[in-house]
């Protein structure tokens, strides 16, 4: 497929895919929102072939999840290698591979969140926890901030890319806490889970809903730490990807905070941010990108690429 066609079958899979996401990109100059639109096309179809899903829709039978990680590699290195696919996302993100210099270790850092997936894997500890949101998020986050132009080099501003894409991943945990225990998949730390004294398995049943509702506001907490980080290194971006970038922290984290400020009632109906809302938080993204002063932190935080890359 020729370019302009990869980046047309990227922008649908991102607006189907990602309604957040989609809005925030658009506010990228030209050839940037089209790397990040083909990027988040090969993200979202490992997902989607990993989970089988459709455009993150709901879980499917997972019983051939191992057979699908293995084939996200296989289908992977063959674009990377300039060989055909037959898929689109995967021609796409060969494409952006080659215009910003991503290399399989980059994708192989994505992927492995999918393997742990497919191995049953559960954390034990809070640092489990944030190696798997490093595999799923924060690893995507550096491959942003390179298709935005962040030098290779830098590595305080991809460790903040990495940052917000930790911060995504942990709203994304708290919210979707009794989905995917339905789907036996549970992503807080064991040692969590005995200091609530909760039975294996027996963390989403109504008698723990406050201790569930605890363990959730925890989460955010540590997506609220990582989101203000993230912010340091998005004051280095140009304007636009400054404020794109402020755009999906701004939405991103809303869902986490909402999942805190609800509490017990977080999961009776799935949390999501408005048209009207997402709109609110653009502008507000907007006059604090012209402002471009990022919070102060008396501390980073504790967990960061470097504890995770290259595992």
């Amino acid at each position: 497929m020729k370019r302009h066609q990869l980046v047309e079958e990227s922008r649908r899979a991102i607006a189907e895919g990602s309604k957040s996401f989609s809005a925030a990109s658009r506010l990228f100059d030209r050839t940037t929102r089209e790397r990040v639109w083909m990027l988040y096309a090969w993200c979202r179809r490992c997902d989607d072939l990993a989970d089988a899903q459709d455009k993150g829709g709901d879980l499917g039978d997972q019983s051939g999840i191992a057979h699908a990680v293995s084939h996200l590699r296989v289908m992977t290195k063959a674009a990377l290698e300039g060989r055909q696919t037959a898929d689109p996302a995967f021609a796409a993100f060969a494409q952006v591979a080659a215009e910003c210099r991503l290399t399989m270790d980059h994708a192989n850092d994505v992927i492995t969140g999918f393997q742990l997936d497919a191995d049953d894997w559960r954390p034990r500890t809070e640092a489990d926890l944030m190696r798997y949101c490093w595999h799923v998020a924060g690893a995507v986050g550096v491959m942003m901030a390179l298709v935005m132009g962040v030098k290779r080099d830098d590595d305080f501003t991809l460790d903040r890319a990495c940052d917000l894409g930790l911060a995504f991943q942990l709203a994304n945990i708290a919210r979707d806490l009794v989905e995917d225990d339905a789907a036996g998949r549970c992503y807080l730390p064991m040692e969590w889970l005995v200091e609530e004294d909760i039975e294996p398995g027996q963390h989403t049943k109504p008698h723990h809903r406050q201790e569930l509702a605890d363990m959730a506001a925890r989460l955010v907490d540590l997506m609220e730490h990582h989101a203000d980080a993230s912010r340091i290194g998005a004051a280095r971006l140009p304007f636009r990807s400054r404020w794109a970038i402020l755009s999906a922290a701004r939405i991103y984290t809303a869902i986490g905070r909402e999942v805190r400020r609800k509490g017990t009632a977080a999961w009776d109906h799935r949390v999501y941010t408005s048209k009207a809302q997402k709109i609110g938080h653009v502008t507000a993204a907007f006059f604090e990108a012209v402002r471009n002063r990022p919070p102060h932190l008396e501390r980073m935080p504790k967990w960061t690429r470097g504890d995770f890359a290259g595992l």
